[in-house]
């Protein structure tokens, strides 16, 4: 599968300025809406997914991110769903690591869950990625399995030690669950500490009808934090990446701690991305319903001027921040898509 489109030189200045003076260099792509896990904080068990001819093919996806570098893109992250079961995702993975030979892109990199990671790690590292978020919740087998429903903890755990093999940095993402994993989160950090890992405490998000009750699912990390304080010492960060994590270093165990809070936190002033979905709408906030068509202009023309207008135009609405609640009233989500479907 040849996907080669021409070689982006990296602009001298950033090209995508939004409304607000900031300028726009991270994109994050879901590759696919599918998944192999059912998480209960993410998805329904019984999901209807897009389907296949609604999605954008690799090469497509190949020549939107390529459109993106050439405006000044710098840094990319393939979500999904979980996008390493999309088929031949690799091809697509290792045409967009031309862009980090030619410079034109700092960073290539992905999330997952893991469970396909120790049949993909070395071909990652090979492709360019060096860095790789694994959602991990628990270390508990059985709650594990409660949680992502359909996922089985030593495949994830054997997916991340071939990560580390591989040469890959791994961080740890874990959604703090009220009355869940709670009591395990000191433990987890313990463990992702001692494997070298750094670990990302994160809110759950209002994004989608799952099939739970977001209220009894809430847990406000200032809460955690507190908690955590009174066990180690938490020395602040100046880590600023653009995006929504707050770092600490935990002196005790020396691992970096994040906390991404979108509930407790408003975290948009300094935003630098945008989320492009596997069905080419890019969405320029997580937590708000705007979006822009960008199949449409791709498919219109071999030459990539209709696209790159629908991104200038899809950019000059970028707005200042979202509007996460959790909705306790109604008992409905902020935002009616899945997480699956945007990429987190």
């Amino acid at each position: 599968m040849d996907m080669e489109q021409p070689l982006p030189e990296a602009p001298a200045t950033p090209a995508m300025i939004d409304p607000h003076g900031r300028a726009v260099t991270y994109l994050r792509v879901s590759v696919t809406d599918r998944c192999d896990f059912r998480c209960v904080y993410c998805m329904s068990e019984h999901m209807n997914f897009l389907p296949k001819k609604d999605l954008l093919t690799l090469e497509e996806l190949d020549r939107v991110c390529s459109a993106f570098v050439a405006k000044g893109v710098r840094k990319l992250r393939l979500t999904g769903g979980e996008p390493l079961v999309r088929r031949d995702v690799m091809t697509l993975i290792r045409s967009l690591g031309r862009h980090l030979e030619t410079g034109a892109l700092d960073e290539l990199t992905l999330t997952t869950n893991g469970s396909q990671l120790a049949r993909h790690a070395d071909d990652l590292f090979a492709a360019g990625v060096r860095r790789v978020n694994v959602s991990i919740d628990t270390l508990n087998e059985d709650l594990f399995q409660q949680i992502t429903r359909w996922g089985r903890l030593p495949q994830v755990l054997e997916g991340v030690a071939a990560a580390k093999r591989a040469g890959l940095q791994v961080k740890i993402n874990t959604v703090a669950l009220k009355g869940v994993n709670e009591a395990e989160i000191p433990s987890l950090v313990e463990w992702a500490h001692g494997e070298g890992h750094g670990l990302t405490l994160i809110e759950t998000m209002p994004l989608g009808d799952i099939d739970e009750d977001r209220t009894d699912q809430y847990l406000p990390l200032s809460q955690v934090r507190r908690s955590l304080a009174e066990r180690w010492t938490l020395d602040e960060l100046d880590e600023r990446t653009g995006g929504p994590a707050r770092y600490v270093k935990v002196r005790e165990t020396g691992g970096k701690l994040g906390f991404i809070t979108p509930l407790t936190h408003n975290f948009c002033e300094s935003c630098n991305r945008v989320r492009l979905t596997c069905t080419g709408t890019l969405y320029m906030c997580l937590g708000q319903d705007d979006a822009a068509d960008l199949r449409a202009p791709l498919r219109a023309s071999d030459t990539d001027d209709l696209l790159n207008n629908a991104i200038e135009e899809a950019i000059g609405r970028k707005p200042k921040g979202h509007d996460f609640i959790i909705d306790r009233e109604h008992n409905r989500p902020a935002v009616s898509r899945h997480m699956s479907l945007t990429g987190g």
